[in-house]
């Protein structure tokens, strides 16, 4: 068994070495290219700006790296210190049910690392953002952000792990069929509940002052076949300066939100590009496709789950005194975390595709490309997205094409308007 534990351990350094080689290569292509201007924001972009978007990219990189070792040596020391052995056998000692050992077990988990995560979040928020521009928040809204956050999450997780662990104790032969229906069910559900119960206790939705604007949005989805419930602006502009548009929701509770910030930075068109864009999602079926893909690979995983966590081979590999089921559950997370990193790259690959699909479906659409292009200088500038990615990073860690990218592709072939009668 140590042969084993020696493979997993060095299967994990050399998955964190190469991800810190991502960000280095990442780095140090920055640092030499940043200054220039890509010829595709020639006009777009002044140095000034360019600088702005460098250092701001620089700080989140450096930020990022100490997050991540931190993040890294705390799951480390919980695991071979000892302290899992010791938690686990804590919570044991206590004599409790299945079900609210699993709770006992998961919940001050997840406030323990929740509280340890402020200090990071703060400095974020309100040292980096603050610092460029963005941040928006006060301490006050912060602190109720994170008591809702936490609320919420506590009913949620809550209600997940008491029904996972009581089909767990229920139907111990095929659980791991269940419980990924339960999953997959409670994932559909908020997609439903989300627009209306969750995401209002954040944010203020309001409909759209511009009547023209409402009719052109309304009138572009009726033309690309799409049925929407409501077209809303939401209140960003309380919390940040980053401007974004999204479809929310899913059948007849979706809506299309724009943040505040986005509707003064853009003018009309450049609006009804980016929207035809996220239409571009909806109608070549892209949530579907990667929902299909991820909940195939999740009863997969959740099999290949229930195999090992039936035998007593994890605690012999990591040397636990005891065979507690919520133990083994952290442990294959960290082993997951290993076996699963080549996946996110092919993840992101078919992410990158749909948004080829989606800007050619969107131009298609509109009948012109200059607008969604000029949509994706002014976001890039305003949330000062980095113009000068490293290749190789892109394409582990990007969803979306970098932007120069797009931008040359939208140009690059002819516009043939779409008639979707």
């Amino acid at each position: 068994m140590n042969n084993i534990l020696i493979i997993i351990l060095a299967a994990y350094a050399i998955v964190r070495a190469f991800d810190f080689l991502l960000d280095y290569l990442n780095y140090k292509h920055l640092r030499m290219s940043g200054h220039l201007i890509p010829d595709e924001f020639k006009g777009g972009i002044d140095a000034e700006k360019l600088k702005k978007t460098s250092d701001y990219t620089v700080d989140k990189m450096r930020f990022g790296f100490i997050c991540t070792i931190f993040d890294e040596a705390l799951i480390l020391i919980f695991i071979f210190s000892g302290l899992l052995d010791a938690y686990s056998s804590w919570i044991t000692g206590f004599g409790l049910n299945f079900i609210v050992s699993g709770l006992a077990f998961f919940l001050p988990l997840i406030f323990i690392k929740t509280a340890l995560g402020i200090p990071f979040s703060l400095y974020s928020t309100f040292k980096i953002e603050n610092k460029y521009g963005f941040n928006e928040m006060t301490l006050k809204l912060w602190l109720g952000d994170l008591v809702k956050s936490l609320i919420i999450s506590a009913v949620m997780l809550s209600v997940l792990i008491s029904a996972a662990f009581a089909i767990i104790a229920a139907n111990p032969a095929f659980w791991w069929f269940w419980v990924w229906l339960l999953f997959f069910i409670f994932s559909i559900f908020l997609m439903y509940i989300s627009p209306y119960v969750i995401e209002p206790l954040f944010n203020k939705y309001t409909q759209i002052e511009d009547e023209s604007l409402v009719t052109d949005i309304s009138s572009l989805m009726q033309k690309a076949g799409i049925k929407i419930s409501k077209v809303q602006k939401m209140d960003a502009s309380k919390r940040t300066k980053h401007s974004n548009a999204y479809f929310t929701g899913i059948g007849h509770v979706k809506r299309i939100v724009l943040f505040d910030t986005l509707l003064r930075q853009m003018e009309k068109h450049e609006i009804l590009a980016v929207l035809a864009h996220e239409a571009g999602h909806w109608k070549r079926k892209h949530v579907l496709k990667l929902l299909f893909i991820v909940e195939t690979g999740a009863l997969i995983s959740s099999y290949v789950a229930f195999l090992i966590l039936k035998g007593d081979i994890l605690p012999r590999i990591f040397h636990l005194s005891g065979d507690s089921f919520s133990a083994k559950i952290i442990l294959l997370g960290f082993i997951a975390s290993i076996a699963t990193y080549p996946i996110a790259p092919i993840f992101n690959f078919m992410s990158r595709k749909f948004e080829w699909e989606a800007d050619r479906f969107a131009c298609d659409l509109t009948g012109e490309n200059q607008n969604l292009v000029s949509a994706l200088i002014k976001l890039s500038a305003e949330n000062l997205s980095n113009l000068h990615p490293h290749r190789l990073y892109a394409k582990f860690h990007y969803s979306h094409p970098p932007v120069t990218e797009r931008i040359r592709y939208l140009k690059q072939f002819i516009v043939i308007p779409r008639d979707n009668g």
